[in-house]
């Protein structure tokens, strides 16, 4: 593992959390009424998830471990390995459902949910973050 490719992606990671943070409005029907916001958000919630994958993918390539098959299964691989907790690794998989939804169906995604997911869950990749760090 190399361990400043890992820093330099847990600092964009942060870069993206905080970027959420600041921009997600405290209600939801302000973010569905916002396509400037919505943007915002979902891009930098897909670039979580997607630097979170990759910096997965990058320990895994390091271990005696087959690559994963799919962005989800990469969380369940860090969770054999010891290095998350398997209720962490489910929640970062159906973040990965998100991701999916964003980048590949803009039109169907619930603005609500979004704002749940942005409001409620981002600790999840800040939860992620510190148990990479400890690796």
């Amino acid at each position: 593992m190399d361990r400043e490719v890992v820093e330099q992606k847990l600092e964009s990671l942060r870069r993206c959390l905080r970027r959420i943070e600041t921009k997600c409005p405290t209600d939801a029907a302000t973010l569905v009424s916002d396509i400037d916001l919505q943007d915002i958000i979902s891009l930098n919630l897909s670039r979580a998830v997607q630097i979170s994958v990759d910096i997965g993918a990058h320990l895994i390539a390091g271990m005696d471990a087959p690559p994963p098959d799919t962005m989800g299964q990469t969380f369940d691989l860090l969770a054999q390995e010891g290095i998350l907790n398997k209720e962490l690794a489910n929640r970062l998989k159906k973040a990965v459902g998100f991701r999916n939804i964003a980048v590949h169906n803009y039109e169907a995604i619930n603005w609500e949910i979004v704002h749940s997911i942005a409001k409620h869950h981002l600790a999840d990749f800040s939860e992620f973050a510190k148990a990479i760090a400890m690796t």
